[in-house]
């Protein structure tokens, strides 16, 4: 029997863009993905002798790399929660909220939108509410500041504005 907190740990949570995005990339790899792998198969296969055919192994890599993604990506589709707007409540942060964090001592701000860790990509200020920042300001609200055990240490941070 599954614990409360095991079903919590298998929950996906994506917006609606990542959620196609997801389905996306799951369609293009059982139609492309394999059609390559295949036709790269069929020609490494041409050259005989499979023992020292280097094209064949890494085309054996290839398709057990692809075949492995779609399992992964079918099991995310399968336990996916999508952040809904009416779900944010007014000023609290959760997933889904974009949130203008200001570091102590700073003068410079930055906005984050906090998603699942499978949609995160800091470098399109989307962070994972799984991660160090995104944990630590979970439920809080605009004008709270808090301490973030990060990596490099105790850091500061206040909370400027939640939408």
């Amino acid at each position: 029997m599954a614990k409360a907190s095991d079903t919590k740990s298998n929950k996906v949570l994506l917006t609606a863009a990542g959620f196609e995005k997801l389905k996306a990339e799951l369609e293009h790899l059982k139609t492309q993905g394999r059609r390559d792998v295949a036709a790269r198969l069929k020609e490494a296969i041409s050259y005989g002798d499979l023992s020292e055919n280097a094209e064949y192994d890494e085309a054996k890599n290839q398709q057990a790399f692809i075949e492995g993604r779609i399992l992964e990506l079918e099991e995310q589709i399968k336990n996916v929660e999508i952040i809904s707007d009416s779900d944010i409540k007014e000023g609290v942060i959760r997933a889904g909220s974009t949130v203008t964090l200001q570091r102590e001592g700073e003068d410079e701000t930055h906005e984050y939108t906090i998603v699942g860790s499978t949609e995160s990509d800091p470098t399109q200020h989307k962070i994972s509410n799984e991660s160090p920042v995104g944990e630590g300001i979970i439920g809080k609200k605009e004008g709270v500041t808090v301490t973030i055990e990060a990596p490099v240490g105790k850091v500061k941070y206040k909370i400027l504005k939640v939408k």
